[in-house]
């Protein structure tokens, strides 16, 4: 995804603890464009997957994953981070462990929106160690869905999360992949030529 990895090159900043900083077009102000083509190249490996839901969590998930459930034709459902007045009950639960905050939180979606006849689609906007991905798997295993795949805005593929989530049987499209963050200075990985 040439258009990602210009984006992540000019407008990413590496942070200390390894924090790549791209909230000037993901995940605090949206560039809706990159948003849309993102949302595609999500359908587009998809595709065939019979994809019937996406899932994500709120909030830095949401914009690609609305966009890839225009494309695929089918609704979104996002998990929330906290319990609203709406959300007390009939509910599948995870805990997540956030490497950006440093804190665990329960993650939640209601019984009424994924079944055991959906096939889910997870998008998270970031990789590190896996555990968002994992809790979006665990909610998407309570309902009794098929878990088509996980797709990933940007992994950090020097962090143990994608092999994790391979390792776990999951299918995991990361659209870049980060090898090193050292320096103050970014090193995408490069796709093979096949």
């Amino acid at each position: 995804m040439d258009i990602l990895h210009k984006k992540i090159l000019e407008h990413g900043h590496v942070l200390p603890g390894n924090v790549l900083k791209v909230d000037s077009f993901l995940n605090h102000q949206i560039d809706p464009e990159l948003m849309l083509a993102i949302g595609k190249e999500f359908a587009t490996r998809f595709k065939d997957a019979g994809i019937t839901k996406v899932l994500t969590l709120e909030s830095s998930g949401i914009a690609p994953s609305v966009m890839a459930g225009l494309e695929l034709g089918v609704p979104v459902v996002f998990a929330r981070k906290r319990k609203s007045l709406t959300l007390v009950d009939n509910l599948y639960t995870a805990t997540v462990y956030s490497y950006t905050k440093q804190t665990s939180n329960d993650i939640s979606i209601s019984k009424d929106y994924i079944g055991d006849n959906d096939v889910v689609l997870v998008i998270d906007d970031f990789l590190a160690n896996g555990q968002a991905a994992l809790g979006l798997a665990t909610l998407t295993e309570q309902t009794g869905a098929t878990l088509a795949g996980i797709g990933i805005v940007i992994e950090k593929g020097f962090q143990s999360g994608g092999q994790l989530l391979k390792e776990k049987g999951y299918r995991v499209e990361s659209l870049a992949v980060i090898d090193s963050l050292e320096n103050e200075t970014v090193t995408l990985r490069t796709e093979e030529v096949k």
